[in-house]
């Protein structure tokens, strides 16, 4: 048995990243950031200052390429090999942090990330997820590795625009409706029991104070309610796939967001907001009653997650690409982890009810 449990420290605090140096000591004198190009403007000035601080010097600062895909792995790759280089330090969101993950992996170096946003638990867990150059999703990497250090500065996350936020939490749900699902599979043990619990706690604070964390950063100001969503969505959401390990895998939810990444119209929608979506169509695959759907639609009205097709950008959908969704939902890894057989069939039938009772909620405003 080998479980990895989130990285080995996480530290979040307001302001952190001015003091950065007094962590990322420990790992060498020689550091390369890697991150996208709005994230690392963001830190690289605060960050190296506090670097150089400390006796580490900057090598490099580069950007990832914009999408986790394999070509932007074997570049980086290929450009540090044989750099001198201690530690490699990740900035930005989920793709950006993925990438350098596998990156990290190959080059056998320590990582630290310094997320810029709470989009998802990318930094706290050791898989990568990979996508086309063109942001198509293709699979889960393993060869990956769990930062060794996570630094979480609450303002910097605060600044970031709130959509931000509203889709980690949309990511995060996903991990209670998808463990209850995919450990129905397993042989009861104490970690994939453990993982559960945590899945559930993740999904009790999200609703009660998930609408306070979005009010938050409306109102640029480092709540309590900020920070334990923050926590949530970064640390906590990640140790449950970590404790649960295979037993305790994404499913349905996901299926359905990469399946619906065939279309370029829903690109300029966030992984969770697609996510929040592919619950409801999870949730229909299960024959969920339409009251239980109609209230979780009730708080993403409230913290403005997408509940819709129209809400993503897909109007319209022709026959023959309703058939391609489902024919590609039914072959993505996180499809096997549902406790039952999942056919095209029955994904195009829940996706066409999870829009229809969305519909029926959908105000004239409501649009992401």
């Amino acid at each position: 048995m080998k479980v990895t449990v989130g990285p080995a420290q996480y530290i979040r605090d307001k302001g952190l990243l001015e003091v950065a140096g007094t962590y990322i000591k420990n790992f060498g004198k020689n550091a390369a950031l890697i991150g996208g190009h709005t994230s690392r403007e963001i830190i690289e000035v605060s960050l190296k200052k506090s670097l150089e601080d400390h006796g580490i010097f900057l090598e490099h600062s580069t950007w990832y390429g914009g999408e986790s895909s394999q070509t932007n792995i074997d570049r980086l790759v290929d450009e540090l090999k044989d750099e001198n280089i201690d530690v490699l330090i990740v900035t930005g969101g989920g793709k950006a942090i993925d990438t350098v993950k596998s990156v990290a992996y190959q080059l056998n170096k320590p990582l630290v990330a310094i997320p810029t946003i709470a989009a998802t638990c990318a930094a706290a867990t050791p898989i990568s997820i990979l996508y086309s150059d063109d942001g198509e999703f293709i699979g889960i990497e393993r060869k990956s590795k769990a930062p060794d250090l996570v630094l979480v500065d609450s303002e910097i996350i605060m600044k970031a625009p709130v959509r931000f936020l509203i889709a980690g939490i949309g990511d995060t749900l996903a991990k209670y409706f998808e463990t209850r699902s995919s450990v129905k599979k397993a042989t009861p043990t104490a970690l994939n029991q453990t993982a559960i619990a945590i899945a559930g706690q993740v999904y009790k604070t999200l609703l009660q104070i998930g609408e306070e964390a979005v009010t938050s950063v409306r109102t640029k100001t480092v709540t309590k309610e900020l920070e334990d969503v923050i926590d949530t969505i970064i640390l906590v959401s990640g140790s449950v796939s970590g404790y649960g390990g295979d037993d305790c895998r994404t499913a349905g939810a996901h299926a359905v967001y990469s399946g619906l990444t065939i279309f370029p119209e829903v690109h300029q929608t966030y992984h969770g907001e697609i996510v929040a979506f592919g619950i409801l169509a999870q949730l229909c695959l299960e024959n969920t009653s339409e009251d239980e759907i109609k209230a979780l639609i009730g708080y993403y009205q409230q913290v403005e997650l997408p509940y819709t097709l129209k809400q993503m950008g897909l109007i319209n959908l022709t026959e023959s690409q309703w058939n391609k969704l489902g024919e590609i939902t039914v072959t993505i890894e996180d499809m096997v982890n549902m406790p039952f057989e999942v056919t095209p069939e029955m994904v195009i039938e829940a996706v066409r009810r999870a829009d229809q009772i969305g519909n029926t909620m959908l105000s004239p405003s409501a649009v992401i």
